[in-house]
């Protein structure tokens, strides 16, 4: 029975309705699944069969354009690919390995070739029965392709078939392709159209309804897991959820009982730090200052400011009242009154400070509060300027608003960096410098503005111009005669000690004395080590790494010892022994490390970068005074013990000994002539290497000093003997 006129047959278009269904269930499976490559297969395998079903049944046809030759070479073609694709669909469909020969070779040289083959038999002699002759070699062929999928199978369970899984497919692997591969028997038995579309469809079918059945096994087994997936995802989140709420109240119940500790720590000091100020202001008032005291003092009072603003700070941030700002408070009167002081430091700093105070303003503040605002913003400008550079304070009222401002040309802060440095603890350099503190004025600031509902901008980009300019605007307070104005008293004194300027100048250089290179960034630390040591050894002083190298080359003597600390600006200690560990000249010099560092690593890296010893502060002076005895006379025994294993090397080269001229012995006279003439040690060395005719250089290295030296020493020996060259000193020490 043929459907619409064709050569059709009802039952081929109906295996043809159903597959073109299958394969539009196939395309929308494969949108929702694009990852899943067995659908691709499936995809091209049912198009084949589609279209091998269409071409198999339409043609031939007289009444379809071409010859009845074309339309039956286009007839076998598509019943050969199909069977040509099977090999390759079991291969990659079902893992069945030991297909792979046919995939790759078989098909190609026992379908393809033998098809190609009919087509030419079927050209030159027409006869279409004398070309199906020859189809005998795929026939046989299909034979061995089913042997080869029941050995497929067999290795890929390991000869084992007891499963049901592997039984299943097996008998519907064997069943499904067992006909298609069989094609080539249908053709070569021409046999009609309803047995052969029958016989491949079906086929197909159980091949599909395989295919369906691992799917559905697939996706069950795949929502299962999803399932038990979520049930362990939700225990676990329900499991880790109680852990962190558990371990979150222990942090939080632990962070409370460090915070109370901290601030019954910061409570308990703040009351013998009063008892120590008030004793000692309470001296100073009867006997008087000296340096020390004021150092003293200085230290006392910062040490009293930090306290006081971690005390402040953590109150904040605990909620606690902090300042009463039901009060009226001049705000021209405090700036007035802090500016005399302020005024003296910006002279001792070498500051031009400007200020343009309008009279007559008042706000609804604690004075405490706008003192405090006023002394953080004016100390940080001074601090962070450059020498000779200027300061513009400024409070004025426009409209109902007042604005109080601070202006220098100082470092600046990068705009990145405006929003951070009101975070607590927060620097804006991660390297530590002279200037920087705790990081606790500007939060302190932001605290209390905020607590006043004031707003504080900053304008600030060093990339394009130097400074900062700190603006605050308050509310303005129209006073009232009725109204009692609050009284401030004054905190500018903590300044003392953050930006003193201590003047530290090297000590006269002694050639009798050794010498000492301290690098100290902090000025006080410097002037406390100056003054101790310099009693005994000259002192060549600097701030920074990068000063100590540019020092070294015109110190009149090379340092026999160097102490540095560590934390410095432009550049820190470690930097600098690296840079002259790298140097012949200084490389030898040895260096001491006082840092407040503590870590073990960082004594460590000291060591490793070639320090003889890392101190922490604090320290006890009286040890470090041992520990720099200790290896300074360690230094003189290697000098000696070099200069002796020198002189030895002359005499061996047969050089006159020391004192020697001529075989006459003259080393008791020159000793008793240099003494004579009062020479230092130093310079009798000096003097002893001369009269063996060594040259500058050579001395220079036997005594680790710099030449430039050497030619200083010698020009003392010169004009204490009263000579003007070498020849006239020996001869006036010979004779």
């Amino acid at each position: 029975m043929l459907v619409f006129g064709t050569e059709m047959h009802i039952v081929t278009f109906v295996f043809v309705c159903l597959e073109t269904v299958i394969l539009f269930y196939l395309a929308t499976y494969k949108l929702s699944r694009p990852d899943d490559k067995n659908t691709n297969l499936n995809i091209i395998l049912i198009s084949l069969l589609i279209i091998y079903n269409v071409t198999g049944g339409l043609l031939p046809d007289s009444d379809l354009p071409g010859s009845f030759f074309i339309q039956e070479v286009i007839a076998y073609a598509t019943g050969f690919i199909t069977p040509c694709y099977f090999p390759y669909y079991v291969y990659k469909a079902f893992g069945l390995e030991k297909m792979k020969f046919h995939v790759y070779k078989g098909v190609y040289l026992f379908l393809m070739l033998p098809y190609l083959t009919f087509v030419i038999v079927f050209a030159k002699s027409d006869n279409l029965l004398t070309a199906q002759q020859l189809l005998i070699v795929p026939v046989l062929y299909a034979l061995w392709v089913i042997y080869s999928l029941v050995k497929a199978i067999q290795f890929k369970y390991n000869n084992e078939f007891g499963s049901i899984e592997s039984r299943t497919e097996m008998a519907i692997l064997f069943f499904s392709l067992t006909p298609w591969i069989g094609l080539p028997f249908i053709a070569y038995f021409d046999q009609s159209q309803a047995i052969e579309a029958s016989v491949t469809n079906t086929g197909f079918l159980l091949l599909f309804g395989l295919q369906m059945h691992r799917h559905i096994q697939q996706t069950r087994s795949e929502r299962q897991r999803l399932i038990d997936s979520e049930l362990l995802l939700l225990n676990w989140n329900t499991s880790l959820q109680e852990e962190v709420e558990k371990r979150t109240k222990e942090l939080e119940k632990m962070n409370e009982q460090k915070t109370d500790n901290f601030i019954n720590l910061v409570h308990e000091t703040k009351t013998p730090l009063t008892l120590v100020n008030n004793y000692l202001e309470e001296y100073i008032t009867k006997y008087g200052s000296v340096a020390e005291l004021d150092i003293i003092k200085g230290g006392i009072d910062k040490l009293t400011n930090d306290i006081t603003n971690l005390f402040d700070l953590e109150r904040f941030t605990k909620g606690f009242t902090v300042y009463n700002h039901n009060q009226i408070t001049d705000f021209s009167e405090i700036i007035r009154n802090s500016f005399i002081l302020f005024e003296y430091y910006c002279k001792k700093q070498n500051l031009q400070c400007v200020k343009d105070i309008e009279e007559g303003l008042f706000v609804n503040a604690d004075p405490n509060a706008i003192n405090r605002i006023v002394n953080n913003l004016i100390e940080n400008a001074i601090k962070f300027s450059n020498a000779e550079g200027n300061i513009e304070i400024a409070l004025k009222s426009i409209g109902d608003k007042i604005i109080f401002s601070v202006k220098d040309n100082g470092i600046g802060i990068l705009p990145h960096l405006q929003k951070k440095i009101f975070k607590p603890y927060y620097q804006i350099s991660h390297k530590k410098t002279g200037l920087q503190g705790m990081g606790l004025g500007l939060p302190i600031v932001k605290k209390v503005t905020d607590s006043l509902g004031a707003h504080i901008q900053i304008e600030s980009n060093p990339t394009e111009m130097p400074g900062t300019t700190v603006e605050i605007t308050f509310e303005k307070y129209n006073v009232k005669d009725s109204d009692i104005k609050s009284q401030a008293t004054s905190k500018t004194q903590s300044l003392i000690y953050s930006i003193e300027n201590l003047d530290i100048v090297d000590t006269p250089y002694l050639p009798e004395r050794q010498s000492i290179l301290l690098i100290e960034d902090n000025k006080a630390m410097l002037h406390f080590l100056f003054k101790k040591l310099s009693i005994r050894y000259n002192i060549f002083c600097s701030l920074n790494g990068a000063e100590a190298l540019k020092k070294l080359e015109n110190l009149p003597t090379l340092p026999d010892l160097i102490l540095s600390d560590i934390m410095m600006d432009k550049m820190d200690g470690f930097a600098f022994v690296k840079a002259i560990g790298d140097q012949d000249t200084y490389g030898h010099i040895p260096i001491i490390f006082l840092s407040a560092k503590s870590a073990p690593t960082d004594k460590l890296k000291g060591l490793r970068l070639g320090a003889i010893d890392f101190i922490q502060k604090p320290f006890s002076f009286e040890v470090l005074y041992q520990k720099i005895e200790t290896v300074l006379i360690n230094i003189m025994k290697q000098k000696k013990a070099i200069i002796d294993s020198s002189i030895s090397n002359l005499k061996i080269l047969n050089v006159p000994e020391i004192g020697t001229i001529s075989g006459n012995e003259l080393l008791p006279s020159v000793d008793q002539k240099c003494k004579l003439y009062q020479l230092t040690n130093r310079e009798i060395e000096i003097v002893k290497l001369i009269l063996k005719g060594i040259q500058y250089k050579t001395i220079a290295k036997a005594l680790f000093i710099s030449e430039k030296t050497v030619s200083k020493h010698i020009q003392n020996i010169f004009e204490k003997v009263e000579v003007t060259n070498k020849v006239e000193l020996l001869n006036k020490l010979k004779s």
